[in-house]
Order: structure tokens, then C-alpha cells, then sequence
């Protein structure tokens, strides 16, 4: 536990784990099988246990940053990178928020953009130097399982029921997040939703690497993060078509 307060900027080398080793396959293996649960739970509740759920899940996720603030402290490791800035930790107040106050366009946008975000992000992890036994291993998996399993779980249970209409409007929440959080990054020096430079293992570093310019990435993985999010959407279409024939 010698380096439990350690952050990836403080950490030595030697402590953490590889792409898809074993330590990463068995974090990915804990996110399917923690969403396939929370999918079979959801769908089996009523009315009154799925406000339950959606409640602590808002909850859970809250704590999971309480407690990554708190560690930093601790550890004396704060500084401004660790604002609850970047794309995922603003997804955690959006859940809170949609538990609380549910609404077409966050129905739309936690499926289309905070499904794919968190899932990439325990994918692609940014925080492979740490070892298993440290604060922030434990919250971004945590974390990142909780905010991708919220959307899956209620496109399960059929209370999220995504529509390519709103593609275009969830762009534009993500456009009108993006505008504030760049005028941040120039404000504190950092890259919140990575509008200034793509760290290494990042998706956007192909761009970087191979055309030049990072910034090119987004547009080209939003249409191919829109284009694969919409196939689980015509693949229950047609079973729920299916089933209303049978019933005909």
C-alpha cells in the first residue's frame, strides 16, 4: 500500500499493468459482467426499484468522486488537471442529474456519447503506471464501469429509447460543453475532454500521429461512435417489430 496515494503524475515506473494483460482483461471482464447484472436487475424491477437503482447509481457515482477529491488531498497530489472537467466526470453530474430529472436529450446523449466514452475509456486506459492496490486504479475503473453500465442498463429496461433525431442536438450540448472547457484549458494550462493534445494510448494520437492534427479526430469518431451506437438501436427495433407480429 506504499503507493495507494500516488497519483499517474508521481507514480515510478514498474507498478502498473499492459493493454489487454491480465490485470486489463480482468477490468473489462468486471465492467460485462457488473452491466450484464445491473441490465437483469433493471429489467426485472418495477416502476418503484428502478427509481431505486437510478438513484444509486447517482449516488455511487457522486461518492466515486468525492472519494477521488478527497484522495488527492490526502496525498497532496491536487492540482487543476483533476477537476471534474473532462467529458466522463461531466457525464457523472448528467446522470445525477437525468436520475433526479430525466429528459429526451439526456437519454440521447448519455447513450450516444457517455456510452462510448466510458466504454473507450476502459479500453484504452490513461492510467496503466498504477498498481492495483492505489486510490485512482480503484476510481477510474470504478467510475468508468458505473457511467457506461447507467445508459446500458436503461436501454435494457426500455426507459432510454434513443433516436438518431437527436444526434444533432446532442452535438451541440457537446459543442456548447466544449466551448467553456477550451477557454479552462488556456485559463489553467490543462486538456479537459483532451481539446488541447492527445496523451499517448488516446484514440485522437492516430490523428495526431498520422495526419498531423488531433483536433481532426473528433468529427471523424463522433460519426463512427454515432454510426455503431445507432446498430443496437435498429437490432431491438426489430426484435420489439418481431415480437408485436407474433402477438398480430
Amino acid at each position: 500500500m506504499e503507493h495507494f496515494w500516488d497519483t499517474v503524475d508521481t507514480i515510478g515506473e514498474g507498478f502498473g499493468f499492459s493493454l489487454f494483460g491480465a490485470r486489463h482483461l480482468v477490468t473489462l471482464a468486471l465492467y460485462i459482467g457488473f452491466a450484464a447484472l445491473s441490465c437483469k436487475l433493471y429489467k426485472e424491477a418495477d416502476g418503484k426499484k428502478r427509481a431505486q437503482l437510478r438513484g444509486l447509481f447517482a449516488v455511487l457515482l457522486l461518492a466515486d468522486e468525492a472519494f477521488k477529491q478527497i484522495g488527492l488531498q490526502i496525498g497532496g497530489n491536487f492540482n487543476w488537471d483533476y477537476l471534474p472537467l473532462h467529458l466522463c466526470s461531466i457525464n457523472i453530474f448528467l446522470i445525477a442529474l437525468h436520475a433526479w430529472k430525466p429528459s429526451r436529450l439526456l437519454d440521447n446523449f448519455l447513450y450516444f456519447i457517455c456510452i462510448p466514452a466510458a466504454t473507450a475509456a476502459l479500453l484504452f486506459p490513461t492510467w496503466t503506471s498504477l498498481p492495483a492496490a492505489n486510490f485512482m486504479f480503484w476510481h477510474s475503473t470504478s467510475v468508468h464501469i458505473l457511467l457506461a453500465a447507467y445508459p446500458i442498463m436503461l436501454f435494457s429496461g426500455g426507459d432510454i429509447r434513443p433516436s438518431v433525431r437527436y444526434m444533432g442536438k446532442c452535438f451541440l450540448l457537446l459543442l456548447a460543453m466544449a466551448v467553456p472547457i477550451y477557454c479552462v484549458n488556456l485559463l489553467l494550462d490543462t486538456n479537459f475532454m483532451f481539446l488541447m493534445y492527445a496523451p499517448d494510448g488516446n484514440p485522437l494520437a492516430w490523428f495526431r500521429d498520422h495526419v498531423g492534427y488531433h483536433w481532426i479526430g473528433f468529427p471523424v469518431l463522433l460519426v463512427a461512435v454515432f454510426a455503431l451506437m445507432d446498430v443496437p438501436i435498429m437490432l431491438k427495433k426489430r426484435k420489439e417489430d418481431k415480437l408485436l407480429s407474433a402477438v398480430k
